[in-house]
């Protein structure tokens, strides 16, 4: 059998000793570059550096080594071309069989504090994406690797059969084309928001998003849609991607879109919290001592809506909170964690989606708390791109804009509400009391009529609203919706300030005995 040859240049040099050591066990002839040579020849292994192979030696400073014909060559010659393999003899070219390589750490040096212009640009790659794109267009032949999590498999068939499946070269063909196009949409996000000054634009000229596909769904938002989840190439802790499905269903669209508003809210609690959603809204919500408080505080808001819906917990599901839960009909549980006890309770409710996901490890920035950066909403033929709606209010924060003065107790609802108010579709109304959620009103195009609604859902739940605190996510226009909520009973409300009456509502306040805080921010969510 011809002896195989492996080219081996990586900036990422983890696993590549140990890899480089088996290959020459099994007689592939190493080449190499630079930093990586030196690492195989200290490690003992023989290995021809690739200025001794190509007869060329490195200039520019190390940006010319690989971008030659030698190289180029042996990785795109087809062995199944007789004129390849003749012009190959004629100029005296070996053929390459493995490439190796990882690119420079371009992401990583623009991550970095400080970056210049001239940092980037020197990070910039071009021999090794030149040589990976050689070898994946020619993947019948040649093997490309380029993350280090692939060194096992390959090693594995190389052992068995003395070289790779297609399907294993056409995979590790793919996986490079895709890391080509990751890196460079990187170079070309950072440079387009590359500004006068130096300073980085928040949306770039061009942007090019990363997406991983996680799993075909079996339909969209209706049936006659096709769908698919995918998650960002680098997910943030803590986020609904990250988790794992325990038993149950396949998650479907909907469930997963709901599942989400869900997570994204109840750790937005420190507290022990229950969060239910029906159709991408908060049914009810509750913080108590234990999950199983928690649960059946937030299941009294609105139970003929928690029929068929999504709960997440913030804290490991025990065996009495697995009991209450499993007495009502539930598409999806998600929690950090599921007692063995808990577990037993839903053994049998095989149809139960169960979701074990880690809380994010908490922090000052939303990717510490677990949070998307960004925001996005296709429109036709374009893309609206914002910041993420991370504002988390604190109670100094609060403006008193009425005579009477909120308790502690109410500002501590307040907040409550507040939270609950950030994840309820607009025009968002949230009665509250006590730790958990009295009425929810969602998705109207008038306030008055998501007050109303939401008052109604009290009553039909038989929630006295009497002493109640309310959040809208958005000003009052008019003294009107004040008055409605006033009427079923609130005693302070919470809300942006901002209306060009805002006189009007706070004299109306003071007219009804409400209390009325200013957030100066509001919680638009369409």
């Amino acid at each position: 059998m011809t002896q195989l040859t492996a080219l081996i240049s990586v900036s990422d040099k983890t696993g590549i000793v140990d890899f480089a050591r088996a290959l020459h066990a099994l007689n592939v002839r190493l080449l190499s570059t630079g930093g990586t040579a030196k690492l195989l020849a200290d490690a003992g292994l023989p290995v021809t550096e690739v200025a001794d192979h190509t007869g060329f030696p490195e200039m520019l400073d190390g940006r010319v080594k690989t971008l030659h014909p030698k190289i180029h060559g042996g990785l795109l010659a087809r062995r199944d071309v007789p004129e390849h393999m003749k012009a190959l003899a004629d100029h005296g070219i070996a053929t390459i069989d493995i490439l190796a390589v990882n690119l420079y750490p371009f992401e990583a040096t623009v991550a970095k504090a400080g970056c210049t212009l001239e940092d980037a640009i020197e990070n910039i790659d071009i021999g090794g994406p030149a040589m990976v794109r050689s070898a994946a267009k020619n993947w019948k032949d040649v093997t490309v690797l380029t993350d280090a999590g692939q060194y096992a498999g390959v090693l594995e068939e190389l052992k068995a059969h003395g070289k790779t499946s297609d399907k294993t070269r056409f995979a590790c063909s793919v996986a490079a084309f895709n890391r080509i196009a990751q890196y460079d949409a990187a170079i070309s996000n950072y440079l387009s928001a590359r500004q006068d000054d130096g300073s980085l634009a928040a949306y770039p000229a061009q942007m090019n998003s990363t997406f991983v596909k996680v799993q075909d769904l079996r339909y969209g938002e209706n049936s006659h849609q096709t769908a698919a989840l995918y998650r960002d190439l680098y997910p943030a802790p803590g986020s609904i991607v990250t988790g794992k499905q325990l038993q149950g269903k396949e998650l479907s669209y909907n469930n997963i879109a709901d599942a989400d508003a869900a997570w994204e809210c109840v750790k937005s609690f420190s507290a022990p919290a229950c969060v239910i959603v029906k159709h991408a809204n908060p049914c009810g919500v509750a913080v108590a001592a234990t999950p199983a408080e928690a649960y059946a505080k937030a299941f009294k808001t609105d139970p003929t809506s928690a029929f068929g819906g999504i709960i997440a917990f913030n804290r490991e599901v025990d065996g009495a909170a697995a009991e209450l839960v499993s007495k009502q009909f539930v598409e999806v549980l998600m929690a950090p964690g599921f007692t063995a006890e808990a577990r037993e309770i839903f053994k049998s409710k095989v149809n139960v989606r169960l979701m074990e996901i880690a809380l994010p490890p908490g922090g000052d920035t939303p990717w510490l708390q677990g949070r998307n950066l960004g925001d996005s909403k296709r429109i036709g033929s374009g893309l609206l791109l914002q910041s993420a709606d991370n504002h988390f209010l604190k109670a100094s924060d609060l403006k008193v804009v009425t005579t009477l003065q909120p308790s502690a107790q109410q500002l501590e609802d307040l907040m409550f509400a507040w939270t609950v108010a950030q994840y309820v579709k607009s025009n968002a109304i949230v009665f509250c009391g006590g730790g958990m959620t009295l009425g929810v009103g969602a998705g109207q195009m008038s306030r008055v009529d998501s007050t109303k609604i939401a008052a109604i859902k009290a009553a039909n739940a038989s929630l006295d609203l009497k002493g109640s605190v309310v959040a809208s996510d958005a000003f009052f226009p008019f003294r009107d919706g004040l008055d409605v909520l006033a009427d079923a009973g609130a005693s302070c409300v919470i809300q942006p300030g901002g209306s060009m009456r805002d006189e009007e509502v706070i004299a109306a306040a003071n007219e009804r005995g409400v209390a009325m805080v200013f957030t100066g921010v509001r919680h638009f969510r369409h």
